[in-house]
């Protein structure tokens, strides 16, 4: 069966949005990559109405986010519309907005069992030093509530650097994050990428010299990683508990078990593909036929 598949991107040549086209596009789809921000929502009755460039949408089978975190707002509304026309998408609205708030995903993590680093929410200059200690530090990591790619992200190795840093970044944001340095990972961590409930690619990436940040953007090395089980049940559940059907969990091996730092709804082929020589695109466009599939043997309500 032929699917209409519509990928939302404002990067229509990043390799990621290339990589799910062709993947698409040899598996026999039909894809289209729409720039997130010239989608256009009429909310009027019970049936929205979506507009590209002010012509009406067609109907498309599935939806795959590819949205930045400066317009995650917007990004997740539009997603929200394709749901409410019975579009399916790996990532739905709910999951993009509680993945892109790590208080939130941190949170919720940790209700469902999932063992995180401990963090505290800041939110005035009083609580920085009382917040530093409570996560065993200095040092200790001081992260903006929202951010990617290892932006917004500082370690500080004493009080005065914690609070000259948290006191900055107050003036403009409303709460900050201050979480655990986990010594023992040395600058390591761990990306499995998680699609249709199973770990189809990890690797392990490691922080350049004069960095504690392992993020490829942030001159990280990456090499594969063969995830013990005990680990890839960690990420499944991780992608599971956050509701997204693709998703990069990023964990750290602490010396009590791992710990899942972020659960990320937008993740990066380039990095995982290249490290591992996995087609993950062609993995994503397979998981899309299954549940598409499924969704059309299911008997809809009248029917039943």
């Amino acid at each position: 069966m032929s699917l209409r598949i519509g990928i939302l991107s404002r990067l229509p040549r990043g390799y990621s949005t290339e990589r799910l086209r062709e993947a698409g596009l040899r598996a026999g789809h039909r894809v289209r990559v729409l720039d997130t921000l010239r989608v256009s929502l009429l909310i009027a009755g019970r049936r929205p109405k979506l507009f590209y460039r002010g012509e009406k949408l067609g109907r498309y089978d599935a939806i795959v986010p590819r949205i930045g975190a400066s317009v995650s707002a917007y990004g997740a509304a539009v997603v929200e519309q394709f749901e409410h026309a019975g579009v399916f998408t790996p990532a739905p609205a709910q999951a993009i907005r509680a993945s892109r708030d790590k208080l939130r995903a941190l949170s919720l993590l940790a209700h469902h069992g999932i063992r995180v680093p401990e963090t505290v929410c800041v939110r005035d200059r009083a609580s920085i030093r009382r917040a530093v200690r409570q996560v065993g530090g200095p040092p200790a990591v001081v992260k903006l509530p929202e951010g990617t790619q290892g932006t917004g992200v500082i370690l500080a190795d004493s009080y005065r650097l914690a609070e000259s840093v948290l006191e900055a970044l107050l003036v403009t944001q409303k709460s900050v994050l201050v979480q655990r340095f986990v010594r023992e990972s040395r600058g390591r961590d761990i990306r499995a990428f998680v699609v249709g409930g199973r770990v189809v690619a990890a690797m392990q990436r490691r922080a350049a010299p004069d960095d504690f940040r392992s993020n490829v953007h942030r001159g990280g090395r990456i090499e594969r990683r063969t995830l013990e089980p005990s680990l890839a049940r960690v990420a499944v559940r991780s992608a599971e508990v956050l509701g997204l059907g693709i998703a990069g969990v990023d964990l750290m091996e602490g010396d009590d078990g791992p710990l899942v730092l972020e659960v990320n709804s937008s993740p990066g082929l380039e990095g995982i593909e290249r490290a591992t020589g996995i087609d993950v695109a062609g993995a994503i466009v397979e998981y899309l036929e299954a549940e598409v599939a499924q969704r059309s043997a299911e008997p809809t309500p009248e029917s039943v």
